[in-house]
């Protein structure tokens, strides 16, 4: 299962979460999932009933309708299976992959295993898995481990749901019987319920039960399979390795950055090359000579002092001491100590060289030496790159020191917000008058003027009410809200009235309800707009 490329947020959810997750994706992949139902489930239902009413057995055609539910759970399944990896097939589609689609898996759910409560949770083990019928058996019981319980109870809901679908439909017809005939009708009814019912009822009763099943199927097949998807999400660790692949992604998208930034960080010293210089033999069979270290010369002198150097004799070493014959033989017997120095003959054998293969090999050390620029000399890119990071570390100081006071004091422990000190809350009662003043708007600028604006605009919609009721010629109830003060404001002749009523509602309304009030020149206006256009007295 491609697991990173689900839409859906993989995590260790409750059970109740995870069946709340699949009736959201019902909800999401509605149209795919109801139109192929509706295309598949009508036409059986036509048929099956049609068989019953000629055979006269409603009764076994609603078995059937039943028996043969899990063809509907299957098509809500492999809609929501395609949905979660974003590729939500057409009806069309659905249709055609329900001939080959699973049948291997699924005939069981039409047989034996009809009556398990785990046909929600269970279905996709075998419609999704493709696996054997012996791996099938094994994965049931582990999916079913810890969600057996959960499982039960959704089919059960599911089973409440539907007969109240079906309860509330048949309650439905008698809201539209009159009052007074509603005890006749019960009783009419029930008798026609107990004694024969005609076959028009029953058929309609198996509609209903159709009509039920087709609207909670899909929720109960949708919460089973995120069931099991959080089954596997805790069996499998989903959400760690989804975790896991993003850190991936990332790492994989920064990696020529780090690459960059190692390439600029790691001081690169320059490389020499060391050549020696190797003198083959003649005369040694198969192309091998023999190269022998001796660490004295016929004199006894250690080998790396050259024979004929002139600052190797007795009168330089010794400052003018006579170069006597005992001296000399004293000198010899020295070097011959083994503790002096011990020397001792190597010898081993390496394959000689050809002209060409010497010249090829230069040719490869000369073409290392151009390609390498840092092996010639002086490691500018080094020092450029740390010349970078010590002025990086320095601004970063500087800023660090420039954002001091917003953080050294979360350092100190002293960071902690304090909460505020709430003033009291001062409430003061709005009562609409009864009595409207003959200048509400005067009155209102005097309130508003004493610091009581919401007394102010009560006054003001109070006038603004009554000045309505009498152009609109309508009478309102005691108590009347705003609404209905504003539908009656629409028999007022004159637009510029209503749309003026209009807003003396909504600024009042805002003030009453939000507490915003507008501001002092806004009032002034609507009160000198109130009083010239409803004619207050001033």
């Amino acid at each position: 299962m491609r697991i990173d490329q689900l839409n859906v947020t993989l995590r260790a959810r409750s059970e109740w979460e995870a069946m709340e997750l699949g009736t959201a994706l019902v909800r999401r992949h509605a149209r795919a999932i109801w139109l192929p139902l509706v295309c598949v489930s009508l036409p059986l239902f036509a048929l099956v009933n049609a068989a019953a009413w000629w055979a006269d057995a409603f009764g076994w055609a609603w078995l059937l309708m039943w028996w043969l539910k899990p063809i509907s759970d299957r098509i809500a399944l492999y809609v929501m299976s395609r949905g979660v990896f974003g590729e939500e097939p057409r009806p069309l589609q659905t249709l055609r992959a329900q001939r080959h689609w699973g049948w291997r898996g699924f005939w069981g759910y039409l047989g034996w295993r009809r009556f398990s409560p785990f046909r929600s949770l269970l279905l996709p083990v075998n419609l999704l898995e493709g696996s054997d019928a012996a791996q099938r058996s094994v994965r049931r019981r582990a999916v079913l481990g810890g969600t057996f319980g959960h499982a039960v109870l959704l089919t059960s809901m599911c089973m409440v749901f539907e007969l109240v679908v079906v309860s509330g439909c048949i309650a439905a017809i008698f809201l539209f019987v009159p009052l007074e005939l509603l005890s006749d009708s019960w009783r009419a009814a029930w008798e026609m319920v107990r004694q024969d019912m005609p076959a028009w009822a029953k058929l309609g009763v198996n509609f209903l039960f159709w009509l039920a099943a087709t609207l909670i199927g899909p929720f109960y097949a949708g919460a089973g399979f995120a069931l099991y998807l959080n089954r596997r999400t805790e069996m499998e660790a989903w959400d760690v390795e989804i975790a896991f692949r993003g850190l991936r992604e990332r790492l994989q998208q920064a990696a020529p950055l780090l690459v960059l930034a190692l390439v600029l960080c790691w001081p690169m010293g320059a490389l020499h090359a060391q050549a020696s210089d190797e003198a083959p033999s003649c005369g040694t069979p198969d192309g091998f000579h023999e190269d022998a270290d001796a660490d004295a010369d016929d004199e006894g002198i250690p080998e790396d002092v050259p024979a004929d150097d002139p600052s190797n004799t007795p009168a330089v070493i010794f400052g003018g001491t006579p170069d006597t014959a005992g001296f000399r033989q004293a000198v010899q017997r020295a070097y011959e100590d083994p503790l002096v120095t011990p020397t001792r003959e190597v010898s081993r054998w390496e394959r000689t060289q050809s002209d060409a293969e010497k010249e090829k090999e230069k040719r490869g050390k000369d073409r290392n030496k151009d390609a390498n620029p840092f092996a010639k000399g002086p490691r500018l890119p080094a020092q450029i790159a740390e010349w970078l990071l010590w002025g990086l570390v320095g601004a970063l100081v500087l800023f660090l020191l420039v954002t001091s006071p917003w953080w050294i004091r979360w350092l100190r422990g002293t960071g902690t917000r304090r909460r505020r000190t709430e003033g009291a809350v001062v409430e003061e009662a709005v009562e609409l008058p009864e009595v409207i003043p003959p200048d509400p708007a005067a009155r209102a600028r005097d309130l508003w003027q004493q610091g009581r604006p919401r007394q102010a605009l009560a006054l003001l919609y109070r006038a603004s009410v009554e000045s309505m009721s009498e152009r609109a010629g309508v009478v309102l109830p005691p108590g009347a809200t705003e609404s209905q003060c504003l539908r009656a404001s629409r028999r007022m002749p004159d637009e510029a009235d209503r749309t003026l009523f209009a807003r003396v509602v909504r600024v009042w309304q805002y003030a009453a309800y939000a507490g915003r009030l507008p501001e002092p020149d806004d009032f002034e206006n609507l009160a000198s707009t109130l009083q010239s256009q409803f004619r207050w007295r001033a």
